[in-house]
């Protein structure tokens, strides 16, 4: 199943995809408390699970953007949650 999410993610178009997944998480961040943390909580650990499947093909410096943002986006889900 997990070779399939993926081949199914790699065939998207990547324009599309960075705006489905930035309305997802504008949408998190003005959903009211903890709808909104469990909005971005959900994105966070898609792309947590992306992030461990394409680890070892990732570039470093690419390695240390996505866990930034991976990082900022938690931080701004345990915000909205308290």
């Amino acid at each position: 199943m997990t070779e399939r999410v993926l081949n199914r993610l790699a065939r998207l178009n990547r324009t599309l995809a960075f705006l489905l997944a930035a309305a997802v998480v504008f949408a998190g961040l003005l959903l009211p408390g903890i709808v909104g943390s469990a909005v971005l909580l959900l994105v966070a650990a898609g792309l947590i699970w992306v992030l461990s499947k394409t680890w070892a093909v990732t570039p470093p410096p690419m390695r240390v953007t996505r866990v930034l943002i991976l990082t900022l986006l938690v931080v701004a889900a345990a915000y909205k949650a308290s």
